[in-house]
């Protein structure tokens, strides 16, 4: 059954690049009871305070946008912190869910899930059919954990929590950190910055040989509340728009977008990562939805309304 605009609704994770376009999808479809926390208010690694809050909403869905995040780098560095924190945040929410009575909940995951080799197009059944990229291990397994409490309260409770696997995201609010951020943004700042000092070359990590998918957060919102308006309670799902480029071609079109006029060059012996990381869509297609934004419009749009934050640094 479809939710009622006065639902109550928790964006967990609302300061986030994918919380903020839950919550502004929401907002625009007529939804007006959203509830949010920030982190000072709310410590998500903190399992009484996290069951205080449930208890007391009296809450009828779910989104848990709320990770910690980051690209090769800091998936790489910082493994510790990145599996504690998002095993506590997805265990502890989709726990305190239950225990108030809470039968609808959406859990927001990563492609980075399934196997390094996956065949591709990958589908949602591949999961934990090979070993994953040791890259970035700790955070997928973490999220594995998390799609695989919300099948276990199915199975044992009747719960109906869903779990959405989308692609590599981008868009407003992203992180230009280069130290942390994700691929696409890293190499917007890199080409903004490379044209501001009028540079003749622009390095990049890697081969240049990898393919990826890159799907605009207003699109996975969207598709987020599209599956949450159909009452889809089905097993994993995979969110892209079903197409992959290189990074030397992402880095080519960025370069266009940005107008930058210097030459490419990639650092070998920096990692790859997975060799390609193509979403499966057709079980999102049969539910009625299809990505809206293509790539150049998407990078147009991150460039002109979501990059202040870094303009300002």
């Amino acid at each position: 059954m479809t939710l009622e605009k006065t639902a109550r609704i928790f964006v967990a994770g609302h300061n986030g690049m994918v919380g903020a376009a839950l919550c502004r999808r929401l907002a625009d479809k007529g939804y007006v009871n959203l509830v949010t926390r920030s982190r000072a208010d709310l410590d998500l690694t903190d399992q009484s305070a996290v069951r205080r809050f449930f208890d007391e909403q009296e809450l009828d869905y779910v989104f848990i946008a709320a990770a910690k995040v980051g690209g090769i780098h800091a998936n790489n560095v910082y493994r510790a912190e990145f599996l504690h924190q998002n095993l506590m945040i997805a265990a502890n929410l989709i726990d305190a869910a239950h225990v108030a009575g809470l039968d609808r909940l959406m859990f927001l995951g990563s492609s980075c899930i399934y196997p390094r080799d996956c065949p591709q197009p990958i589908r949602e059944e591949y999961l934990l059919t090979g070993p994953l990229e040791s890259t970035n291990e700790p955070y997928a397994l973490a999220k594995i954990a998390g799609v695989k409490l919300c099948e276990a309260y199915n199975a044992q409770y009747g719960r109906r929590y869903v779990s959405v696997m989308p692609t590599n995201l981008y868009g407003p609010g992203d992180n230009y950190d280069l130290q942390t951020s994700h691929v696409l943004p890293a190499l917007l700042r890199k080409a903004v910055e490379a044209k501001a000092a009028g540079a003749a070359e622009l390095n990049l990590w890697g081969t240049g040989t990898p393919r990826r998918e890159f799907l605009f957060v207003d699109d996975l919102a969207d598709a987020c509340v599209h599956l949450m308006e159909r009452d889809y309670a089905g097993g994993l799902i995979n969110v892209g728009t079903g197409e992959d480029v290189t990074i030397r071609e992402l880095a080519e079109l960025i370069m266009d977008v940005v107008g930058v006029d210097a030459s490419l060059t990639f650092d070998a012996s920096r990692p790859d990562g997975t060799p390609r990381k193509l979403l499966d869509v057709s079980q999102l297609a049969a539910q009625g939805w299809t990505a809206k934004t293509d790539l150049r419009t998407g990078i147009e749009q991150a460039l002109a309304g979501g990059f202040s934050q870094f303009r300002s640094a």
